[in-house]
């Protein structure tokens, strides 16, 4: 692979993980509640790794990665459901800006540690401009209300965590370790395990049962799993593009999905904020993608 393939992979990353939540909110609208969505958003995101793997026609395994991924698909489980709760409570233009930009800073400087590849000048003062956006972001929807509040504070939570399933996820695939397609079925698979724990849990406390999912149309079935769907062939693809741009810059590319699903919430859902802090939010991110992308040219 090229390296202006990787980028193309990287893109297509950045725009499926920034556009799945649009499942989720399609969801909403549906009055389907968010615990009952991401069941079938886990199982969307199992199933096409089975596919991908069979794509790949690759199953070797050595046992210890194979765990090591699966703890990165839980990670990534408690991390994205919270999320979730985010953009349920607060919105598309708040969760993603504020959680994944926390997610990309954490995630991109643990990979670049681990595996340095690109201008780390380039690299580091775009993933400062993703910090700026992200604050810019909080502060152009500060909250009135507990549910506001509330979003904010699982984004935040939800992007420390997320942060660290990457790089757990790298360190799983290689030679001598495990394919990019094995382990990516070993990551779907520690999603859908993790989540019958996690979300039970958040099942509980909102009062959803497992009589409501199977109460449930098939419309809205289908609309979570190609929400996971969606997530995972962006997924998929950063992965594969990793071996060639290197895993720090994959990463924050792909993570450039806070600026595509800002887009989405501010221009589509029309989740109202301050303009001048969101002006400021979209100049961030923008530009902080753009250093980032220089940054594979070292």
């Amino acid at each position: 692979m090229t390296l202006p393939v990787a980028i193309l992979f990287c893109v297509i990353t950045m725009l499926g993980w920034g556009s799945w939540a649009n499942t989720q909110k399609l969801a909403g609208k549906e009055k389907w509640p968010f615990e009952l969505f991401y069941w079938d958003y886990a199982i969307g995101v199992f199933i096409f790794s089975l596919l991908f793997a069979v794509i790949g026609g690759s199953f070797a395994v050595v046992g210890s990665f194979a765990i090591t991924a699966l703890i990165s698909g839980a990670i990534f489980n408690l991390a994205n459901i919270l999320l979730v709760v985010s953009i349920d409570a607060a919105g598309m233009s708040v969760a993603f800006p504020v959680g994944i930009g926390l997610a990309l800073v954490i995630g991109t400087v643990e990979s670049y540690l681990e595996a340095p590849k690109g201008n780390p000048s380039l690299l580091f003062a775009g993933v400062a401009l993703i910090v700026f956006a992200m604050i810019m972001s909080a502060m152009a929807r500060q909250t009135r209300g507990t549910n506001r509040v509330r979003g904010l504070i699982f984004s935040v939570i939800a992007g420390c965590i997320m942060g660290l399933f990457y790089p757990q996820l790298m360190r799983a695939i290689g030679p001598e370790k495990l394919t990019p397609y094995v382990a990516l079925v070993f990551f779907g698979a520690g999603v859908l395990l993790s989540n019958i724990i996690v979300n039970s849990v958040f099942m509980k406390a909102g009062g959803v049962t497992y009589g409501d999912y199977f109460r449930g149309s098939a419309k809205l079935h289908l609309i979570g799993i190609l929400g996971g769907f969606i997530w995972m062939v962006a997924l998929s693809l950063n992965v594969i593009a990793a071996n060639v741009a290197g895993p720090a810059i994959s990463y924050a590319l792909g993570q450039g999905a806070t600026l595509v699903a800002a887009i989405w919430g501010v221009f589509v859902w029309r989740e109202k904020g301050a303009i001048s802090y969101t002006t400021l939010m979209f100049i961030g991110y923008a530009s902080g993608l753009i250093l980032i992308g220089a940054a594979t040219l070292r």
